[in-house]
């Protein structure tokens, strides 16, 4: 994700171009940080790379969190992260390329935090699934009152479809814990620009190489 302490960072097309050279097959940002504008050519260089496009909604406000999934719409987003307005998130998004993966849970503030237990998380996965989700964002290192792997246990158990864990990723255990409890994919934004990942490291390039390596 290009995003730091939960909002995009304002040089995101900068440090996309600057990444190149990895060859990333996913990359994402959040709906807050930079206006619509970047965000329209962001999806667009993003694709440009062959590369997957994500949106993650952190809008407190359902009005916001509802105009964020337009912008993803018109934008042409592929996949968009986030939000509890399902229903209407579904309509905006019907007749589009762009798949819908809400956060299960109770999902509060910004930066947000993940309240409730795995049966409220697997409810809301097979839930959500009913109504034609692709998937969930799991907030499962943001817990407040579960253990994030019981979490991710729950929602693979709730949902057929594509199981992504997002927030707070920022080791190779948790990344290893998540792949052996049945998460899909992870995102992980501020571990990798704040060289958290891996502290010998020196730049950003060498992080991304090394959460790649986490994965294999």
């Amino acid at each position: 994700m290009l995003t730091r302490s939960d909002q995009t960072v304002p040089d995101c097309l900068e440090v996309l171009e600057d990444i190149r050279p990895i060859g990333l097959g996913h990359i994402g940002f959040k709906d807050v940080g930079v206006p619509p504008d970047v965000l329209r050519e962001l999806v667009v260089q993003i694709r440009a790379q062959g590369a997957t496009t994500y949106m993650e909604v952190v809008s407190t406000s359902i009005e916001a969190s509802l105009n964020s999934a337009r912008v993803a719409r018109d934008i042409g987003v592929e996949r968009l992260l986030g939000g509890t307005q399902v229903d209407e998130v579904l309509q905006i998004l019907a007749g589009s390329g762009t798949t819908y993966h809400p956060f299960p849970g109770k999902p509060v503030g910004h930066p947000t935090k993940l309240g409730g237990t795995p049966a409220d998380v697997e409810a809301d996965c097979r839930r959500f699934a009913a109504k034609g989700c692709a998937g969930v964002d799991l907030l499962a290192y943001r817990a407040t009152e579960a253990d994030p792997i019981e979490l991710v246990r729950a929602a693979r158990r709730g949902t057929p479809g594509y199981l992504l864990v997002a927030g707070s990723v920022a080791t190779a255990a948790q990344i290893r814990a998540l792949a052996a409890a049945g998460a899909d994919a992870f995102t992980i934004g501020s571990a990798a620009f704040d060289g958290s990942f891996s502290p010998l490291m020196g730049g950003l390039r060498s992080q991304l190489r090394a959460i790649l390596d986490a994965c294999r």
